[in-house]
């Protein structure tokens, strides 16, 4: 039951992994098949469900590479459903405080030192076969809390402070939000906050990571400190290698082969 993914960047390990946005258990295994390091299961902006969760897990735990799952909120029951359910690696997004914080590792774990939800029968203690469950599952928890805004950024030092923040993740796309530059994660501004954040990371001890979209922003991204990074998602894979097959296609068609017309025919 010990935490691959926490042990991994506690060796010293630069991780590379992707983004599940698909809410499929098929498309997450094929790319867990690819050899990523680490896979991040979307719950806040992909259509997952708990039993969607709990299938992707499956899929992404038989391929051998690490599921990390990105819940949508704070919340008690969010946080108790998705250790239930078998996630061991949460990332929690929007943390803005050492009292988020806080609260956060608070509801991770069970009773006398936090108040996570207890059950019996859950697939986290593989439906009790791991006898000492409770008395353990703290062991093998790796929280990340998500930094994306100005205001958090202010208070990194404080709340990588909090004991059971295990690692901190930085949201390029929420913060460009925050920042002025919605849909704009390239700007000067953002990256250089981007960066300056992985600095402060290794500064403090805790691993850092971030997600971007391309292999040439990812290697810059271990250039900069960061430990855990993840480039794109399978949609985004999914719909720029059919985006480039398509032009390809209508670029041949326009050309003109003896194979085929000069014009694309109409649908």
């Amino acid at each position: 039951m010990e935490n691959a993914f926490k042990n991994a960047l506690s060796d010293g390990r630069n991780l590379v992994g992707s983004w599940s946005m698909a809410a499929s258990a098929n498309v997450a295994e094929a790319l867990g098949w690819v050899g990523f390091d680490f896979l991040t299961v979307d719950l806040e902006h992909a259509p997952y469900g708990q039993a969607e969760m709990v299938e992707c897990l499956r899929a992404v735990e038989l391929t051998g590479t690490l599921p990390v799952v990105r819940v949508p909120d704070h919340g008690a029951t969010t946080l108790k459903r998705a250790l239930d359910g078998g996630a061991r690696t949460l990332m929690v997004p929007q943390v803005e405080s050492a009292d988020e914080a806080r609260r956060i590792v608070d509801l991770t774990r069970y009773p006398p030192v936090g108040h996570r939800g207890y059950a019996l029968m859950t697939r986290a203690s593989r439906f009790t076969a791991v006898a000492d469950y409770a008395v353990t599952a703290s062991d093998s928890l790796c929280v990340i809390a998500q930094i994306e805004s100005s205001e958090a950024l202010a208070r990194l030092e404080e709340i990588a402070s909090v004991p059971g923040i295990d690692a901190l993740f930085i949201g390029p796309g929420d913060l460009s939000a925050n920042m002025g530059h919605l849909g704009n994660p390239g700007a000067a501004p953002v990256q250089e906050a981007v960066q300056n954040f992985a600095r402060r990371c290794a500064a403090l001890g805790k691993p850092s990571g971030t997600v971007f979209g391309t292999p040439a922003q990812v290697a810059r991204c271990f250039a900069d400190g960061f430990r855990f990074v993840a480039v794109a998602s399978d949609l985004a894979f999914m719909i720029g290698q059919a985006r480039a097959a398509l032009a390809q296609i209508r670029d041949s068609l326009v050309a003109g082969t003896p194979e085929s017309p000069k014009a694309m025919p109409q649908r």
